[in-house]
C-alpha cells in the first residue's frame, strides 16, 4: 500500500517520471537558448555562430616575474576568457628531476672546462637556481606546480581577432613572456576557458610558488590601522580601510572627481567621524552643502555675503607664534594684504605694488600700530582706512578709485567692516554660496588667512576642508597662499583637505602639482576621459588604475596613501547618511519634516 496519493490517482513512479521528463525538457530548452547556432572548427580559430574565438597558451616565462604583471592581461580592453590551472607536483619526483638536471648541468660545465672554453655564466646561474630551488623545496618554503594559462580571445571578425592577438603578444613579449596559439586544438582551448574546470590542452609550465603567485591578478594593500577612522571598504578583499591621516608625514588630503561622483559625500562622512575622534572641523563651503550637517552636530555656520551680518576684517593682525618675531609676522601679513589687493584689482604694476606696500604700513601707523611691537587687537584698521591713506599719497588716487566699490560701492559691506565672529565651536562652516562668482576667490583667500590666524592661536587637532579649491587656483596669489597652507599645516597639527571637480584648472596652475605632492593622502573618484591622463601622469598611476577611474561607480574611489593603493567604497551608516546626503529631493524632505 502506497502512502503517497494524487488527485489523478498517479503512482509515485509516474510522478517521478513526469518530473524527470519536465526537467529534461527545461534543460534542453535552456541549452537551445544559450548555445550558438553552429560551431565551425578551423585550423587557426573557432567560429561560434557569428563570433570568432582563438585560444593562446603561455609557453615560456623569464627568470623573474614581478607581482601583479598579469593584471594588465586581466584588464585587457577587448573581450577575453582567461583560465589559470595549478597542477601540484609531488616533491619527491621534482627533487629527483632537479638532482638529475643538476648533474647534467654540472657535467656540461666540466666538459667545457676540459676543452678550455671560457666560463659560461648561463650554466653557473642555472646551477645556483637549481640549488636554491632544491633547498626551498626541502625546507617547505616552496612547492612546484605545473601552471597552465589559457587566454581565449573573442572578436566579431577574423581581422579583429588577429589585431587582438597582436596586442596581447606585444604586451607579453615586452615582458619576455611568450604565448602560442593552440592551432588545430582551438575547440579544446575554448573548453579550457569556459567555467567547467577542465584542462583539455595540458600545456603547462613548471613554476615554483613564488613566480606562480604573481599570476594572481588582485593586489591590494592592507590599510587597516589600530587608530583612525574608516574611510571605506576595500573592494578587493572586503577589509576595512581604517586610517589615521595624522600618522603620515603630513595630514593633508586631495579629493578629485567629476560632479556627482561622491566627493562631498565622502568628505562629509569622514568629517563626522573625525569629529568623534576629537578633531575640530572647519569648512569653506561654496555650495551650502554643510549647513545642515553643522546644525545637526551642534556646530556653527557663518554666511559670508555682501548683505550678511557676519564679517571678517582682512586687516586683523595675526597671532605671534612662539618661534616668530613681531616684525616677521607683520611683514608676512603685509604681503598677504598685497596679495589680496592684487586679487581685488586684478593685478598690480611694480610701481602700484610699492605704493600699496607703503600705504598699508601707514594705515597701521594711523592707528598707532607699531610693526615691531605687540599691539592690541581692538584697534585694527579696515579697508576704508587704506583708501583714505591712498588719497593722501602721490599716485594713490587711481588705486583708491579702483577700491571704491569695496569700500562705499556695491561690495562695501563685504570687506569694509571689523571682524564680529569668533570661531570657538568644534564644527564651523563658512558658507559663501550667496556670494557673486567674482567675489568667491576673494572670500576664500580671506577665509584661509582668517583660519590660519586662528590655527596659530591654540594648537589642537584640526581639519580644514576647502571645497572647490580650483577657485583659488585662478589667481597666483591665492594659489600660492593655499600651497603655503599645505606646507605649513603639519606644524600646527592641521590637516588640509582640498576638493575639486575642475581638475584641469587645478593642474594648469604651477601650484597645483606641489599641493598634490604635499598631500600624503589622495582620494580619486570617477574621472572624465579628458582629464584622466593628467591625473595619471601627476600621480604616476598604472594603466589598470587609469581604466578603473573612468569606469567606477558613484561612491567608489581609489585611495592612495604613499605607495599603498586601494580601491574603496565609501559607506555611511543610516544616521550618517541622513546628515550628509546631498540629494536635493532628500534634503527637501528632511527640511519639510523638520
Amino acid at each position: 500500500m502506497s502512502i503517497f496519493s494524487s488527485k489523478n490517482n498517479q503512482s509515485v513512479d509516474e510522478l517521478v517520471d513526469q518530473s524527470r521528463a519536465n526537467y529534461i525538457k527545461a534543460v534542453a530548452s535552456l541549452r537551445d537558448i544559450i548555445a550558438p547556432s553552429g560551431v565551425v572548427v578551423n585550423t587557426t580559430s573557432l567560429k561560434l555562430g557569428g563570433t570568432y574565438v582563438r585560444t593562446l597558451f603561455i609557453l615560456t616565462y623569464p627568470r623573474y616575474l614581478s607581482p601583479g604583471w598579469f593584471s594588465s592581461v586581466i584588464n585587457f580592453e577587448e573581450a577575453t576568457n582567461i583560465s589559470i590551472f595549478y597542477h601540484p607536483i609531488d616533491n619527491s619526483s621534482i627533487l629527483r628531476k632537479l638532482r638529475k638536471k643538476l648533474g647534467d648541468v654540472g657535467a656540461q660545465i666540466q666538459l667545457e672546462a676540459e676543452k678550455g672554453s671560457p666560463r659560461n655564466p648561463a650554466l653557473e646561474t642555472a646551477v645556483e637556481d637549481i640549488e636554491s630551488l632544491r633547498e626551498s623545496i626541502v625546507q617547505g618554503t616552496e612547492k612546484m606546480f605545473r601552471v597552465a594559462v589559457y587566454i581565449t580571445l573573442i572578436a566579431n571578425s577574423e581581422k579583429e581577432l588577429n589585431d587582438n592577438e597582436n596586442k596581447i603578444n606585444t604586451f607579453l613579449e615586452s615582458k619576455m613572456i611568450y604565448p602560442k596559439p593552440a592551432h588545430f586544438r582551438h575547440f579544446e582551448g575554448y573548453e579550457c576557458t569556459v567555467p567547467v574546470c577542465l584542462d583539455r590542452l595540458g600545456y603547462g609550465t613548471l613554476l615554483n610558488s613564488t613566480p606562480a603567485s604573481t599570476l594572481f591578478p588582485f593586489i591590494s594593500a592592507n590599510l587597516t590601522q589600530n587608530t583612525g577612522i574608516m574611510y571605506g571598504i576595500n573592494l578587493i578583499n572586503n577589509s576595512l580601510v581604517i586610517f589615521d591621516r595624522f600618522t603620515r608625514e603630513n595630514a593633508n588630503m586631495c579629493v578629485f572627481g567629476t560632479s556627482g561622483s561622491g566627493k562631498s559625500y565622502a568628505v562629509k562622512t569622514h568629517a563626522v567621524r573625525e569629529l568623534m575622534m576629537g578633531s575640530d572641523i572647519i569648512v569653506i563651503d561654496p555650495e551650502n552643502e554643510y549647513e545642515y550637517l553643522a546644525k545637526a552636530v551642534g556646530g556653527e555656520s557663518y554666511k559670508i555675503a555682501v548683505a550678511s551680518k557676519d564679517h571678517i576684517n582682512p586687516f586683523d593682525l595675526p597671532v605671534i607664534a612662539s618661534d616668530e618675531t613681531v616684525g616677521e609676522v607683520f611683514r608676512g601679513h603685509v604681503l598677504n594684504l598685497i596679495g589680496l589687493i592684487k586679487i581685488l584689482l586684478g593685478g598690480l604694476t611694480p610701481i602700484e605694488e610699492v605704493i600699496i606696500d607703503q600705504a598699508i604700513t601707514l594705515t597701521y601707523a594711523s592707528r598707532n600700530i607699531d610693526p615691531e611691537e605687540n599691539n592690541a587687537i581692538e584697534n585694527m584698521p579696515i579697508l576704508e582706512d587704506l583708501v583714505n591713506v591712498l588719497n593722501t599719497m602721490e599716485g594713490g588716487e587711481n588705486l583708491s578709485a579702483k577700491l571704491y566699490k569695496y569700500t562705499k560701492g556695491t561690495y562695501g559691506k563685504f570687506l569694509n567692516n571689523p571682524t564680529n565672529i569668533d570661531v570657538r565651536n568644534r564644527f564651523v562652516v563658512f558658507n559663501i554660496n550667496d556670494l557673486e562668482e567674482e567675489l568667491r576667490p576673494i572670500a576664500m583667500y580671506i577665509l584661509l588667512n582668517y583660519v590660519w590666524n586662528n590655527v596659530k592661536k591654540v594648537m589642537k587637532r584640526r581639519i580644514l576642508i576647502v571645497e572647490e579649491a580650483w577657485l583659488l587656483m585662478k589667481f597666483k596669489e591665492s594659489a600660492n597662499f593655499l600651497l603655503s597652507f599645505a606646507k605649513r599645516a603639519r606644524k600646527y597639527y592641521l590637516g588640509l583637505t582640498t576638493i575639486t571637480q575642475d581638475l584641469d584648472d587645478f593642474l594648469k596652475s604651477p601650484h597645483g602639482i606641489p599641493i598634490i605632492t604635499n598631500s600624503s593622502i589622495k582620494l580619486l573618484f570617477k574621472q572624465s576621459t579628458v582629464t584622466i591622463r593628467q591625473i595619471t601622469e601627476a600621480l604616476q598611476l598604472t594603466e589598470v588604475e587609469n581604466n578603473i577611474l573612468t569606469q567606477i561607480d558613484i561612491g567608489s574611489g581609489l585611495f592612495l596613501a604613499g605607495d599603498k593603493h586601494a580601491l574603496i567604497q565609501v559607506v555611511a551608516s543610516y544616521t550618517e547618511d541622513q546628515l550628509i546626503t546631498s540629494d536635493p529631493q532628500r534634503l527637501m524632505a528632511l527640511r519639510n519634516k523638520n
